[in-house]
C-alpha cells in the first residue's frame, strides 16, 4: 500500500546508493522498490534509475534522481533516537566514516548532503529534567560537542 505521506529526497543520480546505505545502517530500514524512467528526462535517459522507494527507521521515503539542480540543506534532517553510547557511536561513525561530515550538537551530514541528528535518549531526558538548572548544564555540555557523549551529558546533569 502506498503511504499517504512520503518524504521525498532529491539526489543527483545516487538515490539507490544512498537508500542501500540507509538500509544497512539504520534499524527498521530497507529498500522496497527501484523504478526506472519510462523515457528520457532532463538529467537522465530512459531506463536509468529515476526513483527509489525505501524506509529509514520505519519512515517511508522516496529518493528522486533529479539531477544537480537542488542540494540538501540542514533545513531538513532525520533525527534518530539512540538508546546508548554504542548505538550513538555506531550510527555517527557509519555516517561520518562513509565520507560524511561532522557538525555540532549531535548533527552530522552524510556524503549525499542529508543531515542527521544522532540524539541519545539520555540527552532528550536531560533537556526535560524538571530541575531546570540540571537541564541547562546538560544543554551547555551538548553545545560543546560534535558527537554526543552520554557520560558527559549525565555528569553535567548531575552537576
Amino acid at each position: 500500500m502506498i503511504p499517504k505521506n512520503t518524504i521525498c529526497l532529491w539526489y543527483d543520480g545516487t538515490a539507490l546508493e544512498a537508500a542501500e546505505f540507509y538500509a544497512k545502517t539504520f534499524p527498521d530500514s530497507k529498500v522496497t522498490a527501484v523504478h526506472t524512467a519510462p523515457g528520457d528526462y532532463p538529467d537522465g535517459k530512459q531506463g536509468n534509475v529515476l526513483t527509489v522507494e525505501f524506509t529509514v527507521a520505519g519512515i517511508p521515503c522516496l529518493g528522486l534522481n533529479g539531477g544537480p539542480a537542488f542540494k540538501q540543506t540542514e533545513a531538513f534532517s532525520f533525527q534518530i533516537a539512540t538508546d546508548d553510547q554504542a548505538e550513538t557511536d555506531r550510527l555517527w561513525d557509519a555516517i561520518v566514516g562513509n565520507d560524511g561530515k561532522e557538525s555540532a550538537c549531535g548533527w552530522c551530514k552524510d556524503k549525499w548532503g542529508v543531515s542527521w541528528q544522532i540524539t541519545p535518549r539520555a540527552l532528550t531526558d536531560a533537556f526535560h529534567d524538571p530541575d531546570r538548572a540540571a537541564a541547562k548544564r546538560a544543554f551547555d555540555a551538548m553545545m560543546e560537542m560534535g558527537k554526543i557523549d552520554i557520560a558527559k551529558i549525565e555528569a553535567a546533569r548531575r552537576g
